[in-house]
């Protein structure tokens, strides 16, 4: 098991969902069980898989959960794409949370490589 809070990546993780609610804060509200609710649910996906994973008992599994958590990062960054599209996230809002979603993607792989070797 990892001592989960002090996991750089999970805290990252955690400062990306927080971020993803307060930029969809503003949504319209008929976006509430759309684009707002996706959004939401796959941001906090990312840091509760790596949590799932850091309580596991090994290191494939733990793997296995940051595989999952990579994939709801890429599923918040096509939701933010599409929400920017849509006019609802402006240029600059997007930039600075696919920069977010890079800079986790980066330590994710890096961590897996890490598990696995």
């Amino acid at each position: 098991m990892h001592n989960l809070t002090e996991l750089k990546i999970w805290n990252k993780a955690i400062d990306l969902a927080t971020d993803v609610y307060n930029a969809t804060s503003n949504f319209p509200v008929d976006e509430r069980f759309g684009l707002t609710s996706q959004l939401r649910r796959a941001a906090v996906s990312v840091p509760s898989n790596i949590a799932e994973g850091a309580g596991r008992n090994s290191n494939k599994e733990f793997c296995n959960f940051l595989g999952i958590a990579n994939g709801s990062a890429y599923e918040v960054q096509t939701q933010l794409v599409i929400s920017n599209r849509l006019g609802l996230l402006t240029n600059d809002v997007l930039s600075e949370l696919l920069k977010k979603i890079e800079e986790l993607q980066k330590m994710n792989y890096a961590f897996q490589h890490k598990l696995n070797n």
